[in-house]
């Protein structure tokens, strides 16, 4: 296993690209700190302070703000390029690393081509678990996890699934859902994701 964390890029950069993002997208939408914090149950003081780039949310806190605001996660992460097209080279792929966590997500995807895919690679840290809200059974979301390296337990709708090394389980998302590294060595997985366009990749439901 490569030493993925050691490659981790800072967290500051991502941290001020969110908070332009939020901002940006919560004005477009023409919503208040108010109205964006009741829409996703998601205080009014961390939006603000997120919003500032003066704290480090969790991978549950910015999933619940992509939802309110109706975007993808990934979203949230992706720079604008100087010369958008089909090909994005790896040093251009926006890394996050969940402060909850320690969860390592990569944008594999070009964030700026019209597709119906989306992939994202996470590494997962050992003993780590997270509980995501996922979809609603509204607007479910379809996606296949492709395990890479090591092991992972996914839990879905009353279903665990233990993934490993080479295994592909398909999802159909409507729920919370529940990813567990149960081993002693980091889980390295892709992620792909079934989008209705390239604006409304459904937030991802995913550590990714």
């Amino acid at each position: 296993m490569l030493d993925t964390f050691s490659n981790m890029k800072d967290d500051q950069p991502i941290n001020a690209r969110i908070a332009r993002r939020v901002a940006e997208l919560r004005t477009a939408s023409g919503l208040s700190l108010d109205a964006l914090a009741t829409r996703c149950d998601v205080s009014r003081s961390m939006i603000s302070l997120i919003e500032r780039a003066e704290t480090s949310a969790t991978a549950v806190v910015l999933e619940k703000l992509a939802s309110g605001l109706g975007v993808p996660l990934s979203s949230l992460f992706d720079a604008p390029r100087a010369a958008p097209g089909p090909l994005v080279r790896r040093a251009e792929q926006a890394e996050w690393r969940d402060p909850g966590s320690g969860y390592l997500r990569r944008n594999v995807s070009p964030p700026d081509h019209p597709s119906p895919l989306r992939i994202v690679e996470v590494v997962f840290p050992p003993g780590k678990r997270v509980v995501l809200e996922g979809a609603t059974r509204a607007a479910p979301v379809t996606e296949q996890v492709w395990m890479l390296e090591g092991a992972m337990a996914l839990t879905h709708g009353g279903h665990t699934h233990r993934l490993e090394a080479g295994d592909c389980l398909a999802l159909h998302i409507d729920g919370p859902i529940e990813f567990r590294n149960p081993t002693r060595q980091p889980a390295r997985y892709a992620v792909v994701i079934a989008v209705d366009s390239p604006h409304r990749a459904a937030h991802f439901s995913t550590p990714r």
